[in-house]
């Protein structure tokens, strides 16, 4: 298992994330006036911000996105190998918002820039990602940074 913590550049807010491979996690946020724990396991991801557990299918999604969780941004380049290649590749995300924990469907692209880097973008928001060799979120422009490891 592998435990990463990453903190907020924009507000206050900071995760926790125990990870035994890309679909089996477990984690916990902690911002300003919330807290929240999630689960992955497989094609679902259950989440409680404090008024019980809800929990969540893939239903034709590529992937959870977790809002200000930067660990779920490391699945599709993990299972794509966006890190070794400049390709571009659009996903359907069952996107999960903090601390509502509502979910919808989300259209997003990934510009693989053959550098350990990612151009992510959502609607009209962009943002440069970086990854460590292992494929894992490092800094998050504007948004998150990691801190362990």
């Amino acid at each position: 298992m592998r435990t990463f913590v990453w903190e907020g550049v924009d507000e206050p807010r900071m995760e926790i994330v125990h990870a035994d491979g890309m679909d089996r996690a477990h984690g916990t946020q902690l911002g300003l006036v919330y807290e929240l724990r999630w689960w992955l396991d497989g094609s679902a991801l259950t989440v409680d911000a404090g008024a019980g557990p809800v929990r969540h299918e893939l239903d034709g999604a590529d992937f959870f996105d977790l809002q200000h969780s930067a660990f779920f941004n490391s699945l599709p380049v993990l299972r794509d190998g966006l890190l070794s290649t400049t390709q571009t590749r659009d996903y359907t995300m069952r996107f999960v918002t903090v601390p509502g924990t509502t979910a919808y469907l989300a259209p997003q692209r990934y510009e693989a820039g053959g550098d350990g880097t990612v151009r992510f973008i959502s609607g009209d928001y962009r943002a440069r990602i970086e990854f460590d060799r292992d494929g894992f979120v490092v800094l998050y422009e504007d948004y998150l940074r990691r801190l362990h490891p």
